[in-house]
């Protein structure tokens, strides 16, 4: 038999190894899992849609609000600074479903004033054309999923539009959102620097206010793992084209605030930064993943998968498909994992608040880091050097539990 939310709720509660002096700033994520084509290189929760006309909206929206309403015990009382709302392709729903999707989310959850709301859309003509629309039904902030301003390199990558779409739709986006975001990708098969500054000069000519640019990486269970591209760059000329990505946004006028993050003053992704900063967030939707806190314990949830079987769940009081407490030794790596990808670090306060573990629990890897010339200490501050942003991945294996 399924445990209820109130029995949850109740082991949620229960004494136990963590004192946390507060709890963090919670943050909405809203998963909206179709698309219409599968990316080669995603290993996101998105499914696409092949029945043609669009995705089953009413009866995903009920599901989406009986999940939200089974929830609301684990945050009662709690402000939200942020919603999300990601996918597959979240614009692929109309602008009708999304007005009524965060007037749901208004009426459940008491949204800081001037909330951050986040729409991922696809440069799609068909989405390209709901923006304003968008904006109209309460998203403050479009992330666009550009990935590459070359029609060569969208081929490569299996994207469903083409530059002149991809170019369409930041220009619509600046027309009707005072902040959004470019997603953009580098070290693509065959990329040469020459050609990277060519996607550069396109992305910047538009002056976003912010640009999140990825590394393609092969991860396991896609189509590229299955079957690698060709002419991948190697390690030292990936590296060039990073170091080229941050010389060319700071002169810009961009700040580098995160390893992927790029940002005009004022246009920090507010959302991002929470999990960053090892803030909480409620993840809703197939597949969603949600990390939060309670007096005595942090817990880490995650709903159904297939979103069928995620729809049938919910609305049976189900949605979650299982949970698990972060093990007070895993914390420091949890933490660390997350606020060590910011450029400008975090206060050591923070680790206390956030985990509520004490400073002893990371001292002995922390003079390790600061021995290797890792990280850099000031009063109370903590922050990567230029050597522990390079080389992030050595840095954050420090905090690892043996």
């Amino acid at each position: 038999m399924a445990e209820s939310a109130a029995e949850r709720l109740a082991r949620y509660a229960r004494l136990g190894t963590l004192a946390l002096p507060s709890l963090p700033p919670l943050a909405l994520y809203v998963h909206l899992p179709w698309c219409l084509k599968k990316c080669p290189y995603c290993d996101f929760n998105s499914h696409e849609w092949r029945e043609g006309g669009t995705p089953p909206e009413a009866r995903y929206l009920d599901a989406l609000r009986a999940d939200l309403e089974a929830s609301l015990p684990f945050v009662w009382g709690r402000r939200v600074i942020s919603v999300f709302i990601g996918g597959g392709t979240p614009s692929l729903f109309s602008p009708d479903a999304i007005a009524t999707l965060i007037g749901d989310i208004r009426a459940r959850l008491p949204l800081e004033p001037g909330a951050e709301i986040t729409l991922e859309a696809n440069p799609g003509t068909f989405e390209r054309d709901r923006f304003r629309a968008f904006r109209e039904a309460g998203v403050t902030r479009l992330s666009i999923g550009v990935q590459s301003f070359d029609d060569a390199r969208l081929r490569a990558l299996g994207r469903v539009h083409d530059a002149a779409q991809a170019k369409a739709a930041v220009e619509e986006a600046a027309r009707h959102f005072e902040t959004f975001n470019l997603d953009l990708m580098y070290a693509l098969p065959g990329q040469s620097v020459a050609e990277l500054e060519r996607e550069l000069d396109t992305a910047l000519a538009f002056e976003p206010p912010h640009v999140s640019i990825y590394h393609l990486t092969i991860e396991p269970n896609t189509m590229f793992a299955n079957a690698p591209p060709a002419g991948l760059p190697d390690d030292d000329l990936a590296s060039e084209m990073l170091d080229r990505i941050v010389e060319r946004t700071t002169h810009a006028g961009m700040e580098r605030y995160e390893v992927s993050a790029f940002a005009r003053p004022g246009h920090r992704c507010q959302h991002n930064l929470n999990y960053w900063q090892f803030g909480d967030y409620l993840g809703i939707g197939a597949g969603a993943h949600g990390k939060l806190s309670f007096p005595h314990r942090i817990v880490r949830q995650v709903r159904w998968r297939e979103p069928l079987t995620y729809m049938d769940k919910a609305l049976a009081g189900e949605a979650i498909s299982n949970d698990e407490e972060v093990a007070r030794r895993a914390l420091p790596f949890e933490f660390m994992l997350n606020a060590l990808r910011l450029r400008e670090g975090f206060e050591l306060s923070r680790f206390v608040e956030r985990t509520g573990l004490p400073l002893s629990a990371i001292a002995p890897a922390l003079d390790e880091a600061q021995r290797r010339d890792l990280i850099e200490r000031d009063g109370g501050w903590l922050r990567p050097t230029p050597r522990g942003f390079d080389f992030l991945s050595d840095l954050q294996s420090l905090f690892l539990a043996d």
